[in-house]
């Protein structure tokens, strides 16, 4: 019997897109990139590069959607549980 897929990034009870991670896998991914974006504001600071901080932060936020969209749950629209 194989083993149910566990999503590191499950899906939002409300909305679109995925909410917090449900793995150790995905905790790490976002402690990965919470320092990244430490990094980049140490390296670029936002009050003398805004525009290179700015781009920097574009595509650490592009890296962790990606992340997300390969080992979230599938994203599509939700409305919450409509159970009887």
């Amino acid at each position: 019997m194989p083993a149910e897929k566990r999503y590191w990034f499950p899906a939002k009870r409300y909305g679109w897109g995925w909410g917090f991670p449900g793995t150790w896998q995905g905790w790490v991914v976002l402690a990965v990139y919470v320092a990244s974006i430490a990094v980049a504001a140490a390296v670029f600071p936002p009050s003398h590069v805004p525009g290179r901080f700015a781009a920097c932060l574009v595509a650490l936020t592009c890296v962790l959607v990606a992340v997300c969209w390969a080992t979230g749950e599938p994203p599509r629209w939700r409305w919450g549980n409509r159970g009887p």
